[in-house]
């Protein structure tokens, strides 16, 4: 069964504490599961209140399903005004 992977590097417009990141990242990630059906967690840069290193995952029995769900999460992600797509990584295994 193929699951889909999305990694994405956020730069954040505006925020200077940890607090501001939270309230930012925590609404992104809700958002995307409720319109996405992914699993979604913030993965690492923790302590630096300009970045945010989130993960996105969707299980699916197509593979082309999982890729065509997640890339439709990133033109959605890239599409904001809040924060600044950096780098991001796509696989499906």
């Amino acid at each position: 069964m193929p699951v889909g992977l999305l990694r994405v590097h956020l730069r954040l417009y505006g925020t200077h504490t940890l607090k501001e990141k939270r309230s930012i990242v925590e609404g992104l990630l809700l958002r995307m599961r409720r319109e996405f059906n992914v699993s979604a967690a913030e993965l690492d840069l923790l302590d630096d209140p300009e970045s945010a290193l989130l993960g996105f995952a969707h299980l699916s029995n197509d593979g082309r399903h999982s890729d065509g769900v997640l890339m439709k999460l990133l033109n959605q992600l890239e599409g904001s005004r809040d924060y600044y797509v950096e780098v991001h990584e796509l696989e499906v295994l």
